[in-house]
């Protein structure tokens, strides 16, 4: 064999391992109780779950759980998910910056007990483009 050929073996090799070991870490995006179903049957690979924050009449969040004096690295909050589920769930670091604003929340992690664990937050803030502004700054066809 020429040395051309060996080395197109050994980078198709090192590709093959290489989207071996991504897919292993891919994720699927599921519903809390899907999430629920897989814990009880002992498949605690992570998994993406997509969500509202509950709020009240004047915007805030509800069940928003985080004192940084007492525990940086600990909050809690409950999102409902697109089947209206509402979980709690609890992310083991800071809360991330601007969650307040958030219209939707995409949160990483796997069930433990009765509780969602997440190891990431990915937020959906508000457009800072409003529908008025929108409406105003076009041209009218009159």
């Amino acid at each position: 064999m020429k040395k051309s050929h060996i080395l197109a073996i050994a980078v198709i090799a090192v590709a093959i391992g290489i989207i071996m070991s991504t897919v292993g870490d891919a994720s699927v995006y599921v519903s809390f109780r899907e999430a629920r179903e897989r814990a009880a049957d002992g498949n605690l690979t992570k998994v993406h779950v997509v969500g509202r924050l509950p709020r009240d009449g004047q915007k805030n969040i509800l069940g928003l759980e985080y004192n940084p004096t007492l525990d940086p690295n600990y909050f809690a909050f409950t999102l409902v998910d697109t089947n209206r589920i509402a979980q709690r769930v609890i992310y083991f670091n800071p809360k991330p910056q601007d969650f307040d604003k958030s219209e939707q929340v995409v949160i990483t992690g796997a069930m433990r007990n009765d509780v969602f664990v997440a190891d990431k937050i990915l937020l959906k803030c508000p457009s800072k483009y409003v529908e008025k502004d929108i409406k105003g700054a076009t041209a009218s066809v009159n």
